[in-house]
């Protein structure tokens, strides 16, 4: 199927390894949590359009993408964006991320508000579905249930797809912004995975 977007027409999806590899790792996520919804792919920089000093890890956009050939069955498709910039955490970040915008859309499946303040503010509830998708989040006081860190167990069951994105993670742009402390679309230098945080949109 043909998608656009304002001016923009894919013909086919998934030609980069990088965009592939995200597209089976979302699969994996779809296969275990059903509500889950399908998506469209992008990677680009999470520093473009961001406020200086901060990056985009990734967000999750509900019904962004349509058929470029009107069809009254079609169903509009969501968009996963996922910044360039933040490759360089390492694969097992890069998982944290698409759990993290995974749960942003099983909240839309199940009609469950789960942000507020447009989308920057997480509350309770999206805290409770990052956790069933096997997420441990944290507080933040100015973004809510945000800081999310990917547990070794919930690491060592995605084991296979963390392999494939560190064999297939090339390419990512050059960050133009120095490694902020925590701060949306940022993230806070840990000492080892279980102390890494992440903020999203």
């Amino acid at each position: 199927m043909t998608l656009s977007r304002p001016h923009q027409i894919v013909e086919e999806l998934g030609a980069s390894a990088l965009v592939a590899v995200l597209e089976e790792v979302w699969t994996e996520i779809r296969r275990r949590h059903p509500d889950v919804p399908p998506v469209i792919v992008t990677v680009g920089s999470g520093s473009l359009g961001a406020r200086p000093g901060k990056l985009r890890l990734g967000h999750y956009a509900a019904a962004r993408w349509r058929p470029a050939v009107p069809d009254v069955d079609a169903v509009p498709i969501a968009e996963l964006f996922v910044g360039g910039e933040g490759l360089a955490h390492g694969p097992v970040d890069v998982l944290g991320t698409l759990l993290h915008e995974a749960a942003h859309g099983v909240a839309v499946t199940r009609e469950v508000k789960d942000t507020s303040r447009a989308g920057a503010y997480h509350n309770a509830r999206f805290r409770g579905l990052g956790e069933e998708l096997g997420l441990h989040i944290e507080r933040d006081p100015a973004i809510g249930w945000s800081l999310t860190t990917v547990p070794d167990a919930t690491a060592a069951a995605y084991a296979t797809e963390v392999e494939q994105t560190a064999r297939r993670d090339r390419a990512r742009p050059r960050s133009r912004v120095p490694r902020p402390a925590c701060s949306p679309g940022g993230w806070r230098p840990g000492e080892g995975r279980r102390r890494r945080r992440r903020r999203w949109r």
